[in-house]
């Protein structure tokens, strides 16, 4: 994932490009046996996504 999002960032220079790992969260992928749920693993973690321009480009 961290190789994924540098290679984005680096062939899209104009925008901001953000990775987030919300560790061990229970889905469906994993018959909800997580330690927490999708409410709280999205918690701080879906802040990212509304991110503004680069500061180089303000």
């Amino acid at each position: 994932m961290i190789t994924l999002t540098v290679q984005y960032a680096k062939s899209l220079p104009g925008m901001r490009i953000n990775a987030s790992d919300p560790g061990y969260t229970a889905t469906d992928l994993n018959q909800h046996s997580g330690h927490q749920t999708v409410t709280e693993g999205y918690g701080r973690h879906g802040r990212l996504g509304p991110a503004g321009p680069r500061r180089s480009d303000r």
